[in-house]
């Protein structure tokens, strides 16, 4: 059997509300090896920093596949022997896409896209972390990695966002990554502002928007169990608890189901 390695990165993850504990538990009961980086991640930085700490994170793994997850990323241990038989389906294969579960709140979902995490390191050493918008994506001689020239899979990735975070972290968070957005690419795009406010204002203009087609409900005994208790222990300062109030008066656009419907099964 193939062996699977998963790196990510972490800094400052107490400070960060990072679910940093539970992440690594879940990465350790499903991974052969687990490596970290990223701990020395400077406080202001430019965004070519993503390219070259997500390749090192790649080139220090020892295994026959690569998975790339952020601390936020979980798979649910019901689908562990699933994930390894389809590795071993698309052995031929450079890399393997996956669905998105995006949750704001614990109770709904959208498939916010199909991410190409796993990597086919031992067939394809070649392969780059360099690709795409935010220049961190899989290539292969130059090429995007996606879900057009790459097998996809049903067993998705739950991703959790910002569920932990207070509007405070998240809001100096999102200036920082907006700064580093502009110093690469000399402007601010849909990020807000280098200032805390303007920066969070955005983000949350974003949110909005993305909630509204969180139409699939789920249950909290479906989450992966790494994270569940985090999810029970949600305050009314994280913006998991209500997406800030968004729970309670957001109007979800049904009219958008039957093209979330076949994101998620097609």
């Amino acid at each position: 059997m193939d062996s699977i390695s998963i790196f990510t990165t972490m800094t400052n993850p107490d400070e960060r509300n990072d679910p940093w504990r539970e992440s690594m538990n879940c990465y350790e009961s499903f991974a052969d090896e687990v490596v970290v980086v990223g701990e020395d991640w400077p406080k202001e930085f430019d965004w070519g920093v993503f390219n070259k700490i997500y390749q090192n994170g790649f080139d220090k793994c020892n295994t026959d596949w690569v998975m790339r997850m952020d601390l936020d990323y979980f798979v649910n241990e019901n689908d562990f022997e699933r994930l390894r038989s389809y590795i071993k389906k698309y052995k031929d294969s450079p890399a393997i896409v996956m669905p998105q579960y995006q949750f704001f709140t614990y109770d709904r979902y959208q498939v916010k896209t199909k991410l190409c995490l796993l990597l086919n390191k031992k067939k394809f050493p070649g392969i780059k972390l360099n690709g795409g918008t935010d220049r961190m994506l899989a290539t292969l001689n130059g090429d995007l990695l996606t879900y057009k020239n790459v097998p996809q899979i049903s067993v998705p990735i739950w991703q959790y966002d910002s569920m932990f975070r207070t509007k405070d972290i998240i809001s100096v968070d999102r200036a920082r990554f907006a700064r580093a957005w502009e110093r690469t690419f000399g402007n601010y795009g849909d990020r807000g502002g280098d200032d805390p406010e303007l920066a969070f204002n955005a983000w949350f203009d974003m949110v909005k928007k993305r909630y509204r087609k969180h139409l699939f409900k789920t249950s909290l005994e479906k989450h992966p169990t790494f994270i569940r208790e985090k999810l029970k222990k949600l305050n009314h300062e994280q913006f998991g608890y209500s997406a800030f109030g968004l729970k309670d008066i957001i109007k979800f656009n049904y009219l958008e189901l039957p093209r979330e419907i076949k994101k998620k099964y097609f």
